[in-house]
């Protein structure tokens, strides 16, 4: 029999290896993690956590402004940059110490440094030779840069985080999740933002409504949204402003003092030596698993944002819960990843769970769209032109709700619920029956009537 230092070993302390090595240790297996940055991962340290309380601080402008329909007065207001970061920073500190303190109160052994695999069941932390029984890849991922004259000038979501200063004027290139997210947290901040997209429209992947309506709300909020457009060069000016030209002659060239590149991530799968190890990648990097998260390598596993699948937090904690039972508990087990909801934090912000009508179509043939537009109860005293989206697709046959899509206050928060009932199989007869919670926007996924119905091939009535 092997004799192992360790039965598992973890590297990547983000959310996916951080639950499971803790889940691992639990069911009695020696267990190791090694993270060379600090504990918590993107996630909790230069992602979702940190970009929420931007967002939160976002908001508070048009707060303000709206306070005065309902009889507030307030008196001229005043943002400090330096002050929030230092607020946000105190707070991730903490979080990331919880991390480190939960995994000990758990019995795993912490390393603080880079690993790389040299044999399948040996790594090596910063000159240390470890062997283990199983080790596990949870390195998650980074952002993607392309390579263009001026690159260099740019940053990422790494670094928006840790500017000393809000800057006055920003490009945020690209159009998905964090495009936008970071678009609505600087311009709610004040400053002028400019969102350049390659697409013909935001967010490619979500309902087509979805991606309409919260283009036109980003819009009135007074953010710039130029599509179609590639940057074609960075150019830094003498006084430190930034000159972007597009590739299409046609396009204006724009003067910013930064350009946030926000057009997707890549598995961090670099210096892990996993090529020289044969382990199988996809052409981005991301490590390929089967089912229960393993590789072609028995004694190799990955879960999370390297294994380039459904990069979000939630799906790499599930992931990394189901491997360590796998492994270590009475039977194997699978993340069910069949229904995941999401949500984009952008403002207003969506949130979404199941089948988009363009994948319900597709997959059904004929389904019934409900759709609602209206104004919140909120903006009727505010004055503010901001609209609210709710979307239920159906399959025509079954009834069985197949999605539910909205853009407005508090759609993440609503979302999270439905997602349950659509898991569970809920028929629009089980939402028609479900008594409204009134008065609330929520109530609108239960009133909704009027439908659509769409059939394959572009056949619509009513």
């Amino acid at each position: 029999m092997n004799s192992y230092d360790y039965q598992l070993f973890v590297i990547g302390g983000g959310s996916g290896g951080v639950r499971a090595a803790r889940i691992a240790s639990s069911l009695g297996a020696r267990t190791a993690i090694a993270e060379s940055h600090r504990y918590g991962g993107t996630c909790v340290i230069r992602g979702c956590v940190p970009k929420k309380l931007l967002v939160y601080a976002a908001h508070f402008a048009e707060d303000f402004a709206d306070a005065n329909g309902f009889g507030w007065s307030v008196p001229p207001v005043e943002f400090s940059w330096p002050k929030l970061i230092a607020a946000k920073d105190g707070e991730i500190s903490r979080l990331s110490g919880l991390y480190e303190d939960n995994l000990v109160g758990s019995n795993v052994s912490i390393l603080h440094g880079s690993a790389r695999l040299v044999d399948p069941h040996t790594v090596v932390v910063d000159g240390q030779r470890i062997t283990a029984e199983h080790i596990l890849i949870a390195t998650g991922g980074t952002p993607f840069m392309p390579t263009i004259p001026g690159i260099g000038h740019a940053i990422t979501s790494n670094e928006i985080f840790d500017l000393p200063e809000l800057p006055r004027r920003v490009l945020v290139v690209g159009g998905g999740y964090i495009a936008v997210e970071f678009a609505g947290i600087l311009n709610g901040m004040g400053a002028k933002v400019t969102l350049g997209y390659r697409g013909d429209q935001v967010l490619r992947g979500f309902d087509v409504d979805i991606r309409a309506h919260l283009q036109a709300e980003m819009i009135k909020k007074g953010i710039s949204v130029l599509l179609r457009q590639n940057v074609a060069k960075i150019e830094k000016l003498p006084d430190g402003s930034l000159r972007v030209d597009f590739a299409d002659s046609a396009a204006p060239t724009i003067k910013v003092d930064a350009v946030l590149y926000a057009t997707g991530r890549l598995p961090n799968t670099q210096g892990l030596g996993l090529e020289a190890l044969g382990v199988a990648m996809d052409s981005s990097g991301g490590v390929k698993v089967d089912a229960f998260g393993k590789t072609n390598i028995d004694s190799v596993h990955a879960v999370g944002d390297v294994t380039n699948r459904i990069t979000l937090t939630p799906v790499a904690i599930r992931e990394g819960a189901a491997l360590a039972q796998t492994l270590f508990g009475l039977a194997p087990v699978t993340a069910d990843l069949t229904t995941v909801p999401s949500a984009v934090f952008s403002q207003p912000p969506v949130g979404t769970v199941g089948l988009t009508e363009e994948r319900a179509l597709s997959q059904y043939g004929e389904i019934d769209v409900y759709t609602s537009r209206f104004k919140n109860m909120r903006h009727s005293l505010s004055g503010r032109d901001e609209r609210t989206l709710m979307k239920l697709i159906v399959d025509s046959a079954s009834q069985r709700v197949l999605g539910a899509h909205m853009v407005g206050t508090d759609a993440p928060e609503i979302i999270q619920g439905l997602a349950i009932a659509i898991r569970m199989g809920a028929t629009k007869a089980d939402f028609d029956a479900t008594v409204a919670l009134h008065p609330s926007a929520a109530e609108e996924f239960v009133t909704m009537r009027d439908k659509v119905v769409k059939r394959q091939g572009g056949l619509i009535c009513t």
